[in-house]
């Protein structure tokens, strides 16, 4: 094959979609797929050909009935990858002699641009039953939680623009199984700035080992 410098259209630029689910994923080897912990029927829809995921997830029946779209972001996500590497030292060597994988950490960072009750309450890692609807008015209670409260995890998925061709429809699918928020929240109210929330998931593997998967689809 012939040098070339590369190719453009592998290049991808633009902002992904947004969805949360408000229980996580794992993974059923007996279905060949993943449900929700809770142990639901319901779990992530399956892809649609000639269907964009973000239509799928947008159905509001079914499996994606569980899914909700967090509207505007500011800044896309970053998926960030933190290995761990122990080190082995010996005497004939004033470098390591080798390194080994002790650890691995994956976090998922966004800000949602919506400042909504709901993202905040994603956001802040609250359960669902801290937000109540009476008519026209919701509330959120800000809790300090209780002994034996077990963090909040939540299932996310992304889609945006995929590698490959312009002129044919490619989308790039990001999946999490379990998120967790970790890092602290600002709510603000400021003359020249926005109020959106700042928030950094820690991702834990379901129970295959696996964090999610990245998906590039073809539509």
């Amino acid at each position: 094959m012939a040098y070339t410098r590369g190719n453009s259209k592998q290049i991808i630029v633009g902002a992904a979609a947004l969805f949360i689910a408000d229980d996580s994923l794992d993974y059923y080897s007996s279905a060949s797929a993943y449900k929700f912990s809770s142990a639901s029927a319901n779990g992530l829809p399956a892809f649609a050909n000639g269907t964009s995921f973000k239509e799928t997830l947008s159905a509001g029946t079914g499996d994606a009935a569980y899914w909700t779209n967090v509207g505007y972001t500011m800044n896309g996500l970053e998926l960030q990858f933190q290995p761990d590497f122990g080190e082995v030292q010996v005497d004939q060597l004033l470098d390591v002699a080798r390194l080994y994988k002790q650890g691995m950490s994956v976090s998922l960072v966004t800000a949602f641009a919506e400042a909504t009750l709901d993202n905040l309450v994603t956001a802040i890692a609250a359960k669902d039953s801290d937000l109540t609807t009476s008519g026209s008015t919701n509330t959120l209670e800000l809790k300090s939680g209780d002994i034996g409260d077990v963090p909040v995890e939540r299932a996310l998925a992304a889609v945006g623009p995929g590698t490959g061709d312009p002129q044919v429809t490619k989308e790039r699918v990001y999946i999490a199984n379990r998120a967790l928020s970790i890092e602290n929240v600002t709510v603000s109210a400021k003359r020249d700035t926005p109020s959106m929330f700042e928030v950094t998931f820690r991702l834990l593997s379901a129970s295959n080992g696996s964090y999610g998967r990245i998906v590039d689809r073809t539509l």
